[in-house]
């Protein structure tokens, strides 16, 4: 087994999603670092796994980071796996990858299921470009920040949210970008309850108000990007909400100015609409 440090995918639900390489690995290897070693566990325990187990995670890694790396210099060769998925997405592991290229030891990826991934191509909504925004802020008006700063996103943007706020997080959603926004919810992927709702915002608000059980589990949320107004001359919904949102606070003039900056939009055509929606000229 080669001195490195390898990142090795795990299932996120669905035990029989492990990769025949993944666990080769986890075998071959003379430590596995885990962000819970008592979670992980139970998942060695069903592979048949003995390898010894030490923990990594959000509170402890810039500690661990120089002691792992150090018998890997001397030898060793190291996994790192999280709850479930592939590390790092949302997940501890940054600092102690960072540092392995840092001091030049080789770092080996292990690919496998990601919730992402998997999430995105059960989604209907576009995948040839997407970007990932991982948990959205757990306070309320920072989470109306974070969200108004992707009103003009034009790629599927995705989330992971935990299932006490993820009504929450699709009421402001439905508030800031419209209720007849595309969205897909992705909920305890691979698992029993498996549980896969493509629609637009107002839908889906109703469906987990609806239905408690869909405030259980892992959640991804997929949401469909703006759109691009067809015809150059006319503002997208997104658009027209950030010039009326402005307009409500500040001068034409001015509005507007910020308004192109958020947009991009030519200047010209949002004057116009916002003498149609003042009756000012400034």
């Amino acid at each position: 087994m080669q001195n490195a440090l390898y990142i090795v995918a795990t299932p996120i639900g669905n035990l029989a999603d492990i990769t025949k390489r993944a666990v080769d690995i986890l075998q071959a290897v003379d430590k596995i670092a885990a962000e819970d070693t008592r979670h992980s566990k139970q998942l060695l325990a069903h592979l048949g796994i003995n390898t010894s187990l030490i923990a990594l995670h959000e509170h402890n890694e810039r500690q661990q980071t120089a002691t792992l790396l150090a018998e890997i210099k001397q030898g060793a060769a190291l996994a790192l796996i999280s709850d479930a998925g592939t590390p790092l997405i949302s997940d501890p592991g940054y600092y102690l990858v960072r540092e392995a290229h840092v001091q030049g030891i080789k770092v080996v990826p292990i690919p496998g299921p990601s919730a992402v991934i998997c999430a995105l191509s059960a989604s209907g909504l576009p995948t040839d470009r997407f970007c990932f925004e991982g948990f959205l802020p757990a306070k309320a008006q920072a989470r109306i920040n974070a969200l108004q700063n992707l009103v003009v996103e034009q790629r599927t943007i995705v989330f992971y949210e935990s299932p006490h706020r993820v009504l929450d997080s699709v009421q402001a959603m439905c508030a800031i970008f419209g209720p007849q926004r595309n969205i897909t919810m992705a909920r305890e992927l691979t698992k029993q309850f498996e549980t896969i709702f493509a629609g637009d915002l107002a839908q889906l608000v109703n469906f987990i108000q609806q239905d408690s059980n869909q405030q259980r589990g892992e959640i991804v949320l997929m949401l469909g990007g703006c759109e691009v107004a067809e015809d150059k001359f006319d503002l997208t919904p997104a658009a027209e909400k950030i010039l009326v949102t402005l307009l409500s606070e500040l001068s034409v003039k001015q509005a507007v100015s910020l308004a192109v900056q958020i947009t991009g939009v030519q200047k010209k055509i949002l004057y116009a609409r916002a003498v149609e929606l003042t009756g000012h000229i400034d």
